[in-house]
């Protein structure tokens, strides 16, 4: 069985009709109908999606099998997931935030700096966030070419050239 990616959740009902509030985690928020079936994450219900509109804090939508607002209250909290092969390839720069959460980051000298628990979209930038060596809090590091210049996915590892006194 391939690797599930979550594609969006179930926000909860969305009117009295069975429609659900339905947040995308996809680039372009409407494409997440185009992956259907959605399963939850144990694999037990499978969904076909119809985005009916754009609401605040996501998408209202039909979900196949869903006809009444307590079966849609009842989904609330559910996660979407597709399997991996389902998803289209990214260039060479461009990475899926799944495949980056664990991944070991080092400074250009090799030195450890952390592991990356997610990647944080503040609408600027991606952040990673890591747990760092030695630190209470976790660390917020930029995301992009300058900061970041190797990404390593084969070896499992990150190189980032730190801002000055980031790790201090």
């Amino acid at each position: 069985m391939s690797e599930k990616i979550c594609v969006g959740a179930i926000a909860g009902a969305f009117g009295v009709r069975g429609e659900v509030r339905l947040k995308s985690f996809t680039a372009i928020p409407e494409d997440i109908a185009s992956y259907a079936p959605l399963e939850s994450e144990d694999g037990t219900r499978s969904f076909s999606v119809k985005v009916t509109r754009q609401v605040k804090n996501g998408l209202a939508a039909r979900l196949s099998g869903i006809t009444t607002k307590e079966e849609a209250d009842a989904l609330r909290g559910t996660q979407l997931f597709v399997p991996r092969d389902r998803l289209p390839s990214l260039p060479d720069d461009e990475f899926y935030h799944t495949d980056l959460i664990g991944l070991e980051v080092t400074d250009t000298g090799g030195a450890p700096l952390g592991k990356v628990l997610s990647v944080i979209n503040n609408g600027a930038d991606d952040l990673l966030e890591l747990s760092a060596p030695g630190q209470k809090q976790t660390v917020l590091l930029p995301f992009n070419k300058a900061v970041v210049p190797t990404v390593d996915l084969a070896h499992g590892r990150i190189v980032a050239d730190p801002p000055e006194g980031l790790f201090s």
